[in-house]
């Protein structure tokens, strides 16, 4: 393995950040590559912990020449969001200076060709700087895995239309229970940067039999432990050695998807209509009727006259819920997977 340190020099004299990119060499110039990092909210860390065990396991692989394709990972894709604490609180998602999330706003190049991006010490802000140094890091490679988190959540995928069904061995590998599928959010996350160069090619030459491009929910922000980081770090390895990524005779991948798959348009946001106290009616992974008590919203403590309760707007499986229990109109509470276009579908991401 090698360690590489790209620094990024602050936006005011005497501040900069460390970037860790951990390379290990692949022997056959033919096979699939693969790129993985996490945290990009820097507060979102179960992907974290997935690249922490999964390391020593591509050592391993390494140290007995089993490393087929050049493996790229970043465990910490933003030293700026992990340093951004308030009141105790880590607040990872967003940008503090412009209120960007960290994961929109990414280039969406016309080819892989990254020359245009800004400088790694060019006269732009150190949060643009940063994205177009992964973005550099991320597109040589077919395989580019982000690694995210919900707030409370199964754990499931974000994978655009060109790569399914092909995808379904990833899914299968990580034990996800749901796909959300996507055309165009419009908001230039990570993924659809590095989603865009590959559908500016003729169909015939996307080869998306090699190519897995995502963004990967592992559950919730709190669920962070050896147990699920292990499992998760040992369904990593799984699909890289069913792409041809890592040599394992040991390991044999089935690909036994039966989840939802679901467009974006499809998924109903249950958004708060007034501030309150939050009580949950129901846990994720439930499966509702329309209908059904989602949530009620106290307004009033103390008098139930002010409690509005929410429900399913179409039968489905309840896939998130937030973590706080007190909420301000307009937050989003709840993700329902239904079966027909949500009578609130928007363009754009599903969530600021």
């Amino acid at each position: 393995m090698k360690t590489e340190l790209i620094t990024l020099a602050g936006d005011v004299p005497g501040n900069s950040i460390e970037l860790r990119v951990l390379r290990f060499a692949g022997k056959d110039e033919k096979a699939v590559t693969a790129y993985l990092q996490s945290s990009l909210h820097g507060s979102e860390l179960p992907g974290q912990a997935a690249l922490h065990f999964l390391v020593p396991m591509l050592e391993k692989a390494e140290s007995e020449g089993r490393i087929a394709g050049d493996i790229t990972v970043v465990p910490q894709a933003n030293p700026v969001g992990s340093a951004q604490w308030l009141a105790h609180q880590h607040l990872g998602r967003f940008e503090y200076f412009s209120n960007v999330n960290f994961n929109r706003s990414f280039p969406l190049l016309e080819s892989f060709d990254a020359s245009g991006l800004a400088a790694i010490d060019g006269p732009k802000a150190l949060a643009e700087r940063l994205k177009a140094q992964l973005l550099r890091l991320a597109l040589p490679h077919e395989i580019v895995l982000d690694l995210h988190c919900d707030d409370e959540s199964e754990s499931y995928l974000y994978i655009h239309k060109a790569f399914l069904p092909e995808m379904y061995d990833l899914a299968s590998a990580l034990g996800s229970t749901a796909i959300l599928s996507w055309d165009s959010t419009a908001d230039a996350a990570f993924e659809e940067a590095c989603t865009h160069p590959v559908l500016q090619l003729p169909e015939a030459e996307r080869n998306a039999k090699r190519r897995a491009v995502t963004t990967v929910e592992f559950r919730g922000l709190n669920d962070v432990g050896v147990d699920t980081g292990t499992s998760d770090a040992e369904g990593l390895y799984r699909f890289l050695v069913h792409r041809g990524v890592i040599i394992d005779t040991d390991i044999d991948l089935k690909v036994e998807f039966n989840g939802p798959v679901t467009p974006l348009e499809n998924v109903e946001m249950i958004r708060a209509p007034q501030g309150g106290m939050v009580l949950f009616h129901v846990d994720i992974g439930a499966e509702v009727e329309a209908g059904a008590k989602l949530v009620t919203v106290v307004t009033t403590p103390g008098d139930p006259n002010g409690d509005i309760t929410l429900t399913a707007p179409q039968a489905g499986r309840i896939l998130t819920r937030r973590s706080h229990r007190y909420t301000r109109r307009g937050d989003d509470l709840l993700k329902l997977l239904g079966s027909k276009r949500s009578d609130n579908a928007r363009p754009g991401s599903l969530e600021a």
